[in-house]
């Protein structure tokens, strides 16, 4: 187990993508049990999903934020392309903690949409790194530890499961994994020249309520309702590691009290303060019993009918371009040096989600 070495009662932490799935809700979880904290967030609220469902996330967090008076929030719309925002931020509220969610997500847009995924994922997380570095301009003590998303996209195609941090990540499917692998080596790169303690979660198919709408859960869920047809690629012969929300927001804030120690070599240059942890459920599902699961969920919440003829409506298609068959977490090394490891079963983590979908949509 690492010893804690970053504290979060009382200092000031900048969340980016704070209205997105993972970010809204990490901001909820420190809120809530790591009270008197500055959390400043910044979101640029775009639309490459239902904006609403991202304006109700803010305003759960501002009613939780309310019942914390020691607390402060603060929220900026932004976007972390724009440097000058980001400096300013920086200036302004001289975080001890940042965590970089901010990030152009989805495998399959990435294809016809490149532009985003270099000016969010890149450019933006490069700003981040150079105002990180800047934090220890004129002797101050600065950012105290970085803590960014990557992603289980940057093991492509690979052959062995689980997938391990050990393993090498050359070959990416899809331009959305390239700029997470990016945002490693910037990241590693900056650790070693400037010393800047950091690291980076790859997440494994997160998934609860209020999350993304270009999810296969969610998106499965509004075509069912519709009464549309939905797709299962690769025949259903895929799996993936799903993973709740809350077990990665337990594995965000664990992982924030434990910045990488900052140590010479014997050059007398810094050794990279760098780590990298896979956060999964250690437990693939094929995706055809997570959809049965779903189905009989949702029937349960009263989100579908008793009797829904389900077959009728699900058809087998072909695998989809930047898609992997099998996406398997080893969190080994997650539970070496924190003692967790995501638990929560999909059946739970699904209820979850359909009976907030329920309430959400007023079904």
């Amino acid at each position: 187990m690492l010893e804690k070495n970053v504290k979060i009662k009382n200092s000031t932490i900048l969340v980016t993508g704070a209205a997105g799935f993972i970010g809204a809700n990490l901001v909820l979880e420190l809120l809530r049990t790591c009270s008197p904290v500055n959390i400043v967030g910044i979101d640029n609220l775009n639309d490459y999903y239902d904006v609403s469902i991202k304006e109700y996330r803010l305003e759960e967090i501002q009613r939780t934020a309310g019942q914390y008076p020691q607390s402060s929030w603060t929220f900026v719309k932004g976007n972390i392309a724009e440097k000058e925002t980001i400096e300013s931020l920086f200036r302004e509220h001289q975080p001890q903690i940042v965590v970089n969610l901010a990030a152009q997500a989805g495998v399959r847009y990435s294809i016809t949409n490149p532009d985003v995924y270099i000016e969010s994922n890149l450019i933006g997380f490069y700003n981040i790194l150079e105002a990180c570095r800047h934090s220890y301009d004129d002797g101050k003590t600065g950012v105290e530890h970085l803590v960014y998303a990557s992603s289980s996209s940057v093991y492509g195609s690979n052959k062995k499961v689980p997938y391990s941090v050990e393993d090498k990540v050359d070959n990416p499917v899809s331009l959305y994994a390239a700029t997470k692998k990016s945002n490693e080596l910037l990241a590693h790169a900056y650790s070693k020249l400037y010393n800047i303690p950091s690291t980076g979660l790859r997440f494994f198919t997160v998934y609860g309520p209020a999350g993304r709408p270009d999810m296969a859960y969610f998106g499965f869920t509004d075509k069912l309702r519709a009464g549309k047809m939905i797709q299962i690629f690769n025949y259903g012969n895929c799996k993936r590691d799903f993973t709740y929300v809350d077990d990665i927001v337990e594995g965000v804030k664990r992982v924030m009290q434990c910045a990488p120690e900052k140590v010479e070599g014997e050059d007398g240059l810094p050794i990279p303060p760098y780590r990298v942890y896979n956060i999964g459920n250690n437990q693939p599902e094929n995706l055809l019993d997570f959809v049965d699961i779903l189905q009989q969920e949702l029937v349960r919440a009263g989100v579908l009918d008793e009797g829904y003829d389900f077959d009728a409506h699900k058809e087998l298609v072909p695998m989809q371009p930047g898609d992997v068959p099998v996406t398997y977490a080893d969190t080994s090394a997650l539970e070496r040096d924190f003692g967790f490891k995501p638990s929560t079963s999909l059946r739970d983590g699904l209820r979850k989600f359909a009976e907030w979908y329920k309430e959400f949509y007023q079904v």
